[in-house]
């Protein structure tokens, strides 16, 4: 891949990661905004209205939903009893209609048409229009950097497709339903994407990016239906690179960007990957505390182009540093999971949420061909 190509195709997965995070805030002001609007109030008809927690289960499968069962069964019957959806959300534990259920449904479904809509012509208008395009087109772009970038569209997927996920268990929608529209939400998402790329003469459509997209949602979707809770997350995390000799410096500045946001969006030799396991959910009779998460991270350093270690500067000349070992490098590391954190406060549950898309910075091993290595903040 040529030097513009490449820089541009940084852009776009940084235009993608950024996406995702407006995708995030979207959702969860949508949420925290409508959430607040609605009046809770339980109607006194109790004999011609249903009640619905934001997601359906089976009333008898655990000790908390028998229990809200046989609360409820006094004032309502039995009948009345099966209607409700009897597990919390992480937003609310509020009981709502069928009435609210319907319209809060049509309020996530245009929200999506019309966000999502409206953020794909705008990024049309903003990126794709300005560069050529032609007929729609393959591109291989599996051997770059190392495979980061790939765990960067599975991450992306994975985030998507989980917030999308919540945001239609709020609305009441069946299980199956939620997890299956919801799911597969984030392969949707970026899928579109692919598509844009395929049209563009400086890119194409990438098979290992829409794998890439296909696992992220297949591991949120695979966790909900087999344990109906995500006991694996993935998460994000980033350090800014030193560049200490001015040439690579320099190089970075070309290709990653100078700032702190586009370091953190473009620049795969500061980027780390972690699948972080909830232990309280695997062991649920250890007394261990419900938010304790261990996590396994993959990164990989010294990559100063796509494939190799070679490019012109700005003169013209062409460089070779290919002296310069490009690496992968594996981590473990302890981590927390702050949606298992207890609070009543809706604001911090939103926030809690957020924010557990990235590891929580703690103490980390490290593991690369350069040997084994100690950290004790890892970002």
């Amino acid at each position: 891949m040529n030097e513009v190509k490449q820089g541009l195709r940084l852009k776009v997965e940084g235009v993608r990661l950024s996406f995702l995070l407006i995708i995030i805030l979207q959702f969860s002001t949508t949420l925290f905004a409508q959430d607040s609007s609605i009046n809770y109030q339980i109607k006194s008809d109790v004999t011609t209205t249903s009640f619905f927690y934001p997601s359906p289960i089976i009333p008898t499968l655990n000790n908390q939903v028998a229990t809200n069962s046989f609360n409820l069964s006094s004032s309502l019957g039995a009948k009345e009893v099966s209607n409700f959806y009897t597990r919390k959300n992480i937003f609310s534990d509020s009981i709502i209609t069928e009435a609210q259920r319907k319209k809060r449904i049509k309020l996530v479904t245009a929200a999506n048409v019309i966000g999502y809509g409206g953020a794909m012509v705008g990024l049309y208008s903003a990126w794709y229009k300005d560069y050529p395009q032609g007929k729609f087109r393959f591109f291989n772009d599996n051997r770059e950097w190392l495979q980061v970038d790939k765990i960067g569209h599975i991450y992306s997927a994975y985030i998507e497709s989980k917030a999308s996920m919540e945001v239609w268990r709020w609305a009441g929608l069946p299980r199956k339903q939620r997890i299956w529209i919801g799911g597969l939400s984030g392969a949707a998402y970026q899928t579109v994407i692919e598509v844009l790329d395929g049209f563009s003469t400086d890119w194409g459509w990438s098979w290992g990016d829409f794998t890439a997209n296909m696992l992220g949602s297949g591991l949120l979707v695979s966790q909900e239906l087999l344990w109906d809770e995500q006991r694996i997350d993935l998460k994000f995390s980033f350090h800014k690179q030193n560049y200490a000799e001015p040439m690579l410096n320099t190089r970075a500045d070309s290709v990653f960007g100078k700032s702190v946001l586009n370091r953190m969006l473009k620049d795969y030799n500061g980027q780390t990957y972690w699948l972080s396991a909830n232990l309280k959910s695997f062991f649920p009779k250890s007394k261990l505390p419900a938010w304790l998460n261990i996590a396994v991270g993959y990164g990989a350093e010294g990559m100063y182009g796509a494939e190799q270690n070679r490019w012109k500067d700005a003169q013209g000349n062409q460089i070779n540093r290919t002296d310069i070992p490009r690496y992968r490098q594996w981590y473990i590391a302890p981590d927390i999971n702050l949606t298992k954190i207890k609070t009543k406060s809706k604001l911090l549950k939103i926030a809690f949420f957020f924010f557990n898309s990235f590891k929580f910075p703690l103490p980390s091993i490290g593991f690369s061909q350069k040997g084994i290595e100690w950290n004790w903040l890892h970002f």
